[in-house]
Order: structure tokens, then C-alpha cells, then sequence
């Protein structure tokens, strides 16, 4: 599993995003939108209204990445404490927010067990 390093800087878009953005859309949101540079070394990080998927964008050395999850069930809980339009998170809280945890209440999502996706 590909996990960001906890010890990075982590921007969270508090408004929805349309999950059609590719990287160019994307890192012109980081740009315009929440008025931060997308070169830097931080990850950004995108959710639907649904809360179901969710993108990261960072800039690794010589591009842009893309890291992209959907949820089968459940959906992510989005921080409560929600000033301004972008908030800040540690590495730490970024891959609990990944694992399904709740951030204020520290409650994970059940685990899921499939044999196939057909």
C-alpha cells in the first residue's frame, strides 16, 4: 500500500470536487481555488459531495501524482472543524481520514471482506 509520509504538510479542499479532474484541473484549483502552490511539498487532497472517493494530488520531483480512492461502503468523514476553505491536516490524520477513521471521534469504518467484484 502507497501511504503519503505522515510527516508532510496536507491541505484538505473543504468544498466538493468533481472527481472528472485530472491533474491539471486539479493542481489549478490548489492554484487559484484554495491560493496555495501546488509545487510545493505538500499533498492536496479533493472529495465528492458524496464523500465516497477521494483524490490527492502532489508534485513528486519531476510530476504530478494522482492517488485516488473509492469507498465500497460508508463514506469519509470530513473534518468538523472546517474554517475557511481549505484546512490543514498532519500526515497522520490524513491516513486515519484514508482508513476511515473518524477524526473527532477516532472510529474507524468496518472492515470489508469481498471475494469478487462481479
Amino acid at each position: 500500500m502507497i501511504r503519503p509520509d505522515t510527516r508532510l504538510r496536507v491541505y484538505l479542499c473543504r468544498e466538493p470536487v468533481d472527481m472528472r479532474k485530472q491533474i491539471d484541473g486539479l493542481a489549478l484549483l490548489v492554484q487559484e481555488a484554495m491560493e496555495l502552490n501546488p509545487f510545493e511539498e505538500a499533498v492536496f487532497v479533493f472529495g465528492n459531495r458524496q464523500r465516497d472517493k477521494v483524490k490527492l494530488l502532489f508534485w513528486e520531483r519531476n510530476g504530478f501524482v494522482v492517488w485516488y480512492k473509492r469507498l465500497e461502503r460508508e463514506r469519509f468523514k470530513w473534518p468538523d472543524r472546517l474554517e475557511g476553505d481549505t484546512v490543514t491536516l498532519s500526515g497522520q490524520e490524513l491516513n486515519w481520514l484514508l482508513d476511515g477513521y473518524d477524526l473527532s471521534a477516532m472510529r474507524p469504518h468496518k472492515a470489508l471482506d469481498f471475494q469478487s467484484v462481479g
